[in-house]
């Protein structure tokens, strides 16, 4: 999973999209495909993202626009992926120059592994993601979107947090946020039904939910809230949601005290009694954990799923 190491960019100014190699694909989603690419100057590796737009698509050249807003605002946040610089194109699609994370996403390694995350190496990923949302939430930048498939790790055990098609920047405290974006299976119970848990819809405490709950998946090995193997559907996610029990998800026996009262904490229907995040970075789970021991079981993780790959 090595590959030399995108740090050393050349100046935004220096990029041209004729110096960038597509080496493969990535992935698709939201009007773009994303390419592992090199630049032929200096062989560095990123990730490119090109959003297929035309000048009628005003929503989703804004949209585009809001993504790099966020990413320049995050630039120096070492749990968010790194933006480089908005490349020009001949076609007019807007490309975006990002780091490559030669891990992947935990999405796809959980799929790859075929088995459930050690609590060890998912302390690890919690710390780092809370630390992630941390440095957005105290720049009023609300995600909208935490989901496993938009955690990507490196080879180094580094977990960021990508992709903010749907993301926002919040000019006030008190900010209307339009809570209808995003995945609808990782949204929190206030998303979706505001009047029935917890009154007005938090953007802060909807990610707390939605980490909570990727957490989850990685350490059950398949969607939480559903049969392992079911079909999700609209009514299904949001009787499991909005009328389950997500906070008890867990198994008894299946887990240590300290998992099951981290997700606790971030699976409370009511946004009011959930935990913040930096409440949650002082939890047992995370805070309690052995951070050399956590990492290297992550690393280990890595190392087993590219020895298996």
């Amino acid at each position: 999973m090595s590959s030399t190491s995108s740090a050393s960019a050349p100046p935004s100014a220096e990029f041209r999209f004729s110096d960038l190699e597509k080496l493969r694909v990535l992935g698709h989603g939201n009007g773009g495909t994303v390419y592992k690419v090199r630049h032929r100057r200096t062989a560095a590796v990123y990730a490119l993202k090109v959003v297929n737009t035309d000048a009628a698509d005003v929503s989703l050249r804004r949209q585009v626009y809001r993504e790099v807003d966020i990413l320049r605002r995050a630039v120096d946040s070492d749990h968010v992926i790194r933006f480089h610089a908005v490349v020009p194109t001949s076609s007019g699609d807007v490309a975006l120059l990002l780091e490559h994370m030669d891990g992947g996403s935990l999405d796809v390694l959980l799929r790859r592994r075929g088995r459930p995350f050690p609590e060890p190496a998912l302390a690890a990923v919690a710390r780092q993601a809370l630390l992630g949302l941390a440095e957005l939430h105290s720049r009023q930048i609300v995600h909208r979107d935490i989901k496993p498939a938009n955690l990507l790790i490196n080879a180094a055990g580094e977990v960021k947090i990508a992709d903010f098609g749907v993301g926002k920047v919040l000019r006030r405290s008190l900010d209307p946020c339009d809570s209808y974006v995003g995945t609808c299976a990782y949204m929190s119970p206030e998303r979706l039904d505001p009047v029935s848990h917890g009154g007005d819809y938090d953007p802060y405490a909807a990610d707390v939910w939605s980490l909570g709950l990727a957490v989850l998946e990685l350490h059950r090995g398949h969607f939480p809230l559903l049969p392992e193997g079911a079909r999700p559907d609209w009514a299904a996610l949001m009787l499991a949601i909005c009328f389950g029990e997500a906070a008890c998800a867990v198994p008894e026996g299946a887990a240590s005290g300290e998992f099951r009262g981290f997700i606790e904490c971030c699976l409370q229907k009511e946004s009011g009694k959930r935990w913040s995040v930096a409440e949650l970075l002082g939890h047992p789970f995370v805070a309690g954990a052995d951070r050399v021991d956590s990492e290297r079981a992550l690393h280990d993780l890595l190392l087993e799923d590219s020895e298996e790959s």
